[in-house]
């Protein structure tokens, strides 16, 4: 049952305290000492804390509850405190919320304005306690993938980047074509290596291949090798990828670029592992695990004739979908700090950009905007201004990733929709309470 511990040397306060929160069927606990009130948290489940500034009726410096609110937070660091004042001064109050105080109201309390707060916080400890469950689920379970399979040096916090790599490292054994979709500089070639890493042909070679970047007429010379003469420039036979990746693995990135013609000698080989370099009637055997990856909807470009059905079906086989990195957001602040590699320190503005920018470009966006970073840094604290992202390509919500300073228009707003209740403003603002505290305070602002 939700449970809030009410601390008081007023008996009439506890009761009065513990009716009103009776009927939102909120259990209450009353302690008339500081030192009842820490007994009581040692021994029962907590889940917000009202407590009074003042227990001794000659002052009025709020001591006492200073010293009560940082043994609270001694004992447990993330359980919210309610600020009960009366004559303590104000300052007091606002120092303690900067240090970590859910909240403070004045006495006499409002009645709707306490339990709103109340009901609050008990929202949000129960979305916290759900978000905690999660990341320790989430932990054990990358820690169980990491134990069982070969991920190299790859770095990621997100759940969706957790579940492609299950998915990569699932079928990594089977050997069956393994067809990696994602957008451009998510990085499906790291996935494609992990698929190898984890294979029965490990111990042979990975060799990848950008169809993309390569012209249409020479990529089929570039998978299966050209005699001399076979093309203008061709002045010696060449190898090709296939005989390359023998006894390994072959990963052909880009693969809707592949031609009509390459498409099909590349169907001849998943069937039967033997192709033609071109210029040569040779027919060659090769043994290769093909892997392919692309960034284009190919079930379109069947449907347009510009990829062949049956070999679109022969490599999507298994499909392991990586998503953008607006989409793993939890990945972008290890991954900076992977790329940083210890040359500089991201500043707390600076974190906050890369969280709340898009990265249509994705880690490999990423990547390039720290190294730039780095460098502007010379060695510094990197800030927003080092980092060079467009404010207009910033994802998130209008107000949960707002980077800019809240004008006093909007932080007045924000106080009035959520009915004076700091906690619930600064939720909206895209702030902590005590960041608000600190603009209601430049402001010349008080909570109602």
């Amino acid at each position: 049952m939700r449970t809030v511990l009410i601390i008081d040397d007023n008996p009439g306060v506890g009761e009065a305290l513990a009716l009103a929160l009776s009927l939102r069927d909120i259990r209450a606990l009353v302690a008339l000492t500081p030192e009842a009130g820490l007994a009581l948290l040692d021994r029962a489940a907590v889940d917000v804390v009202i407590q009074d500034m003042n227990f001794s009726a000659d002052t009025t410096s709020g001591a006492e509850g200073a010293a009560l609110f940082r043994a609270i937070r001694a004992r447990h660091a993330d359980l919210p405190v309610i600020l009960l004042t009366a004559w303590t001064k104000l300052e007091s109050a606002v120092e303690l919320v900067k240090a970590g105080a859910a909240d403070y109201l004045a006495k006499p309390w409002d009645d709707a304005k306490l339990l709103a707060t109340v009901e609050n916080l008990l929202e949000l400890a129960e979305s916290g306690a759900e978000v905690r469950r999660a990341r320790v689920e989430r932990r054990s379970r990358k820690e169980a993938l990491a134990r069982r399979f070969e991920l190299g040096d790859l770095v990621f916090e997100a759940d969706a980047t957790l579940r492609t790599l299950e998915l990569a490292c699932q079928v990594a054994r089977a050997d069956v074509p393994v067809l990696i979709t994602g957008p451009n500089g998510s990085g499906k070639e790291r996935v494609a290596a992990v698929v190898h890493a984890n294979s029965g042909v490990r111990r042979g070679p990975f060799v990848a291949v950008n169809c993309g970047a390569l012209p249409s007429e020479l990529i089929e010379a570039e998978l299966f090798g050209a005699e001399s003469g076979a093309y203008t420039g061709a002045n010696k036979a060449r190898a090709g990828r296939f005989d390359a990746a023998d006894g390994g693995t072959l990963f052909l990135d880009e693969i809707g670029n592949l031609s009509l013609g390459g498409q099909m000698k590349l169907l001849r080989v998943l069937d039967t592992g033997a192709f033609q370099r071109l210029g040569s009637n040779q027919t060659r055997q090769v043994k290769v695990r093909v892997l392919s990856a692309t960034n284009a909807d190919l079930r379109a470009m069947v449907q347009a004739g510009s990829f062949r059905e049956d070999l679109f079906y022969r490599l999507n086989v298994i499909e392991v979908r990586l998503p953008p990195l607006a989409d793993r957001a939890d990945d972008v602040l290890p991954l900076a700090e992977h790329f940083l590699a210890g040359r500089a320190v991201l500043g707390d503005a600076a974190r906050e950009a890369l969280r709340a920018h898009a990265w249509p470009g994705n880690v490999r966006e990423l990547k390039n905007a720290i190294e730039r970073a780095a460098l502007l840094a010379g060695g510094g604290p990197i800030g927003v201004a080092e980092l060079g992202l467009p404010a207009s390509a910033q994802a998130g919500g209008a107000a949960s990733r707002n980077l800019d300073e809240p004008s006093r228009a909007a932080v007045e707003a924000a106080l009035a929709a959520a009915h004076g209740v700091v906690s619930r403003a600064a939720q909206a603002l895209g702030m902590s309470r005590q960041a608000l505290y600190r603009r209601m305070e430049r402001y010349g602002l008080a909570a109602d």
